[in-house]
């Protein structure tokens, strides 16, 4: 299990990135804010920095995990809420 914590910058563009492993592959993570949503977006990118998912940011509480990339990975990306961490499980 990989945890990262979200700690979102206002002086970063995107406010937010990390590199995340899943599935043996390597992909950058990057979070923006959406000002007419008020909430956080992620977006992921491949190696070629080809866009593989963007959605909101949703949050996982901690009796359960909502995938944010489901189907797509056999390794599950979720974000805990109680933390405010990505959190990758094999």
């Amino acid at each position: 299990m990989t945890t990262i914590a979200f700690t979102p910058s206002n002086n970063a563009a995107p406010p937010f990135t990390a590199l995340v492993v899943l599935d043996g592959g390597t992909y950058q993570l990057a979070a923006t804010w959406n000002l007419y949503r008020e909430d956080w977006y992620i977006s992921l990118y491949d190696e070629n920095n080809a866009l593989v998912v963007n959605q909101p940011l949703i949050g996982s509480p901690d009796d359960a995990n909502i995938a944010l990339a489901p189907g797509l990975f056999d390794d599950v990306l979720i974000f805990r809420t109680s933390s405010q961490s990505f959190v990758v499980n094999p």
